[in-house]
């Protein structure tokens, strides 16, 4: 017997729990896309490092002999790099000897010293996308320094191309919950309803009905069947003293 007014049990029961498990599941999608981009930015960080650190041990020979010429085709070689943005070299004073961009940006300057002894990361804006720069120097700092630009992009095509199949798999967690939310919902209701049917004849003085055999469970619904149970006996009882008073 349906509720006559309001929201039923069951879709209480079964809306929570869905409710529930859809916010668990948002919640574990945020967290993996986390995960995800920090172990992927980890990654373009050291393979960052690797062409950076190679391109400057190529590049040594070319600065040493002044060779601007084969310099600047090392230069246009790396950008055949999947995801690298740029590569530059700057001398020890500052000046870019090389590079790989039609011009050469302001905010590329700000922030980039001649005389580098440690590699370093900075994060950047160019053409309106943002950029991982690693730069390494170059004979330990004696012949400039060789800087390489990486799109973020890289890291986001990464990312998505891992996180979407687990998007995938972890939408099916809300899904199937709320189907089991609805047949656990049912489960638990229906006994109610049941006991909710015999006590509406119970009020309406069929008192021969037993419910004792309607739920035979030792749990909270059990003892509310028995409890109906004992009060339909004492009202049987009640009324068949009384209809022997009578006669």
């Amino acid at each position: 017997m349906a509720a006559e007014s309001g929201v039923s049990l069951r879709w209480k029961i079964g809306g929570v729990y869905t409710v529930v498990m859809f916010i668990l599941g948002l919640l574990l999608i945020a967290a993996l896309y986390q995960l995800a981009r920090t172990a992927m930015r980890e990654q373009l960080d050291k393979r960052a490092l690797a062409i950076a650190t190679n391109f400057s041990d190529a590049a040594a020979s070319h600065i040493v002999s002044k060779n601007l010429l084969s310099l600047h085709a090392l230069a246009a070689k790396y950008t055949l790099f999947e995801g690298v943005a740029y590569v530059y070299i700057n001398d020890t004073r500052g000046e870019v000897i090389a590079h790989t961009l039609s011009s050469f940006p302001q905010q590329l300057r700000e922030g980039s010293t001649g005389a580098q002894r440690e590699p370093q990361r900075r994060t950047l804006s160019l053409q309106d996308k943002t950029v991982y720069e690693t730069s390494i120097p170059i004979l330990d700092g004696q012949a400039g320094t060789a800087h390489v630009g990486f799109w973020s992009d890289a890291v986001d095509k990464e990312v998505q191309s891992f996180i979407w199949p687990m998007i995938g798999v972890i939408a099916l967690v809300p899904i199937v919950g709320a189907a089991l939310s609805f047949v656990i919902a049912n489960w638990i209701v229906r006994p109610i309803i049941g006991l909710t049917e015999v006590a509406d004849k119970v009020t309406k003085g069929d008192l021969e009905m037993s419910i004792g055999n309607c739920v035979v469970s030792r749990d909270e619904i059990g003892e509310l069947a028995r409890s109906l149970e004992r009060m339909r006996s004492t009202q049987r009882a009640a009324m068949l003293r009384l209809n022997r008073e009578a006669t």
